[in-house]
């Protein structure tokens, strides 16, 4: 630490002599009139304005080379544009209305490219979106996109699923590094509030050139919001309330940035009682979540650095079956108790036309389960009834299930200088964890990870076509007290092509290669897991998952009609299944790990209309189908049933009444009978949402506020990916949720 407080120092005494300043002017390509308040942003920098009320804009200290700046505006077309510094002209950027929505930066890409300019199609939604939907928290939105589903253990406890494939074959990475939480398992969640998270964007499919082991099936990347624009302050409080849980979630955040030093923290808390259905609520589905976030950044002009640390508490009810029915917060027993800390550091050393980007995370993971007979014997009557009413003395009760999982992971990545028609960057990447066992109970033995990769990647720019090419290796080495000592290595590759058919129609056909190493969970369990109420026992001859998967993305804009066509074919070799054999242990029945070849294909296809003169108006419909089967055609369970979702919007705007939309939605999903053999079918379901928004002026500062109802038929339904289908038991039913935030 002692070293990196004297980089700093040294840092910020360099000279100036390579200091860049970007002058211009924005005005509307029709008029020629100004543009006031459009945003300019270096992506690759982290740093941006806004144009003034003339359209005139000043960015400062920027190091020598070429860097991307991308220009938008609502209601225009996004720019994105290549500025080689030093610069002696001011530029003068002409922008062209449209109705088409603005595009956002990709940043789980290398490149940073917008999406229309990517080979990979990743696709991104902002948490004020997901949220304005009626979103209860991270698990549930992250099913607002095409292809992404959740397995869900109530609202609390919820697994991201992309086209079929979940837990450890899906990566999730937040603050810029690999979250480890425990996430082999279908009962943990992901450990993270929607507070003080800007964005979430999906890679579907492969990513294993870029992240390695465990991104087999995709990513999910959670971008943590942006610090202050220089010589700014700005503070705001958000707050939710939930009529089917009595529910809320808050926040408040603050942030100030200087020329070169920023600063931002935020807090949240959560409570909510068990859901409710159309026929009961749904015993001790509550949850209750602590949020903190804060993060620190400094920045030269040939060096930026940020730290940022997450710490996220929760108590999550794990639900067996209906039984008391009541408001309740506080858990009932079994439930868990999670913290997760994440503390990450990014740096960016600029050199005249190239880069380093370093690095670091570090995250804690400390998990308890408590269960029922794990409260002192001794306590008199009262205080037991008390406890069946969810009053627990968290003293007088030790965890079954206690789990520590440290994990220290690094990044680093060279950005060569571009030669002709070639980006390229080199790069190393790798982890060591612990995993260490405090309950009495021990689901998976002490055991040690320790992961190295080793990748290039080029994009190419032709005058019609993009490709973007890498290779990589990897070693994993597995550990464990038991006498486990595994070690796993895979080379893995990836092409992708991208080239405009027309002015309006793309065309991606990308074919990569991934690989998974079993986890822990799948090498050495051996026990009674209550979560899932199953006896799960590893396999330590399980081999590697390997998958190729080709992808083929078509995708047309015009200014009012859109649509696009995603369609995949996946073949893993050596997949790793749960499977029950018939027996039974401890009054659970028996789970084996076991492995076979496996396909999964299917996509996503849809339009957005947008007609002439009712630009105000649209019309979106997305259908999105995965099959998943073993080789001998067995299905694969796990495999979300095909659904169809309808949108209608509107936007408007009156004097006082900004930014204002309203829509209406409904999603069918179709019978799942495409089952495996300890699954049972699904039936099909409609559910209707509706809601309304914009933001008003308040006391000089802006208000934004919005409603949404959910299920608002108060459907019962069984989702497919439930946890709780087996017993029968329903999803959520009709839900309000009424927020506002309020920008101080």
């Amino acid at each position: 630490m002692k070293h990196y407080i004297y980089v700093l120092l040294l840092l910020a005494i360099l000279p100036a002599y390579a200091q860049n300043t970007l002058e211009g002017h924005i005005v509307d390509k029709k008029d020629q009139k100004p543009i006031p308040s459009t945003n300019l942003y270096f992506p690759q920098l982290e740093k941006g304005t806004t144009s003034n009320e003339s359209g005139n804009f000043v960015i400062k200290n920027i190091p020598n080379g070429t860097h991307k700046i991308v220009v938008s505006y609502l209601g225009y077309e996004t720019i994105s544009l290549n500025i080689s510094f030093p610069i002696n002209h001011k530029l003068n950027i002409e922008m062209n209305p449209s109705i088409i929505e603005m595009e956002g930066i990709i940043v789980s890409t290398p490149f940073h490219k917008l999406q229309s300019e990517n080979v990979m199609k990743v696709e991104q939604k902002s948490i004020e979106d997901l949220n304005t939907a009626g979103a209860v928290n991270l698990s549930n939105g992250i099913s607002d996109f095409a292809g992404v589903e959740s397995i869900s253990t109530g609202l609390g406890i919820g697994k991201p699923v992309i086209r079929g494939l979940s837990s450890n074959r899906v990566l999730v990475y937040t603050q810029g590094v690999r979250l480890e939480n425990q996430q082999y398992g279908d009962e943990h969640g992901l450990g993270l509030s929607s507070s003080g998270i800007e964005s979430i964007e999906v890679i579907k499919g492969p990513a294993s050139l870029l992240y390695g082991s465990d991104a087999l099936g995709g990513v999910l990347y959670f971008n943590p919001e942006k610090f202050a624009q220089s010589n700014t302050t700005n503070a705001d409080i958000t707050t939710n309330y939930f009529s089917n849980t009595q529910g809320f979630n808050s926040n408040a955040g603050v942030k100030h940035s200087t020329d070169n030093f920023k600063f931002l923290i935020r807090g949240s808390v959560a409570e909510h009682a068990d859901y409710k259905t159309n026929a009961y609520r749904v015993t001790n589905t509550r949850f209750l979540e602590k949020d903190f976030k804060t993060g620190l950044g400094y920045q030269v002009t040939h060096f930026k650095t940020e730290l940022r640390y997450n710490i996220n508490h929760s108590k999550i009810g794990i639900p067996e079956e209906i039984g008391e029915q009541s408001t309740l917060v506080t858990p009932l027993d079994l439930f868990q108790e999670i913290t997760n800390h994440v503390m990450s550091s990014k740096s960016t050393f600029f050199f005249n036309n190239s880069k380093l980007d370093v690095n670091f995370g570090l995250t804690y993971n400390d998990r308890k389960e408590f269960e029922e007979h794990d409260h002192n014997e001794d306590h008199d009557e009262d205080e037991e009834g008390e406890e069946e009413h969810g009053e627990h003395d968290d003293e007088a009760e030790e965890a079954a299930l206690h789990m520590k999982l440290k994990t220290l992971n690094y990044d680093v990545k060279y950005h060569l200088p571009e030669l002709g028609k070639f980006e390229t960057i080199v790069g190393a990447q790798g982890l060591t964890q612990s995993n260490t066992n405090y309950g009495e109970e021990i689901l998976i033995p002490d055991a040690s990870v320790n992961d190295v990769g080793f990748f290039a990647t080029s994009h190419i720019h032709f005058n019609n076509a993009d490709v973007q090419l890498g290779v990589r290796y990897d070693n994993r080495n597995i550990t464990a007290i038991s006498g486990l000592d595994k070690n796993f290595n895979s080379f893995n590759g990836a092409i992708g092509f991208k080239t405009n058919l027309s002015d309006n129609f793309i065309a991606r056909v990308n074919l990569a290669s991934g690989f998974r190493a079993p986890n822990l969970a799948e090498l050495t369990s051996d026990g009674v897991h209550h979560g899932t109420n199953r006896y799960e026992i590893g396999n330590e001859n399980l081999t590697s998952e390997q998958n190729f998967q080709t992808d083929i993305a078509l995708e047309y804009k015009s200014e009012h009609v859109e649509f696009f066509a995603n369609g995949f074919y996946n073949h893993i070799n050596n997949y790793i299944f749960l499977s029950p054999n018939g027996n039974e242990i401890d009054d659970a029945p028996v789970f084996l790990y076991q492995q076979d070849n496996a396909k999964l294909y299917g996509g996503e296809f849809g339009f957005h209309l947008h007609p002439h003169p009712l630009d105000w108006l649209h019309f979106e419909s997305s259908f999105e189908t995965v099959t998943g089967k073993q080789d001998n055609n067995d299905y694969l369970p796990l495999i979300p049933a095909n659904s169809l979702t309808n949108v209608l919007r509107a936007e408007f705007e009156t004097n006082s009444f900004k930014k204002g939309y309203t829509f209406i939605k409904l999603k069918s999903t179709f019978n799942q009978d495409n089952i495996s053999a300890f699954e049972t079918i699904t039936t099909s379901y409609n559910l209707l949402s509706a809601g309304f928004g914009g933001s008003i002026n308040l006391f000089s500062n802006e208000l934004n506020i919005y409603v949404s109802g959910t299920n608002l038929t108060n459907k019962t339904y069984i989702h497919h990916l439930s946890r709780l289908k087996p017993d029968g038991i329903f999803n959520i039913g009709q839900n309000i949720n009424i927020g506002f935030t309020y920008n101080l």
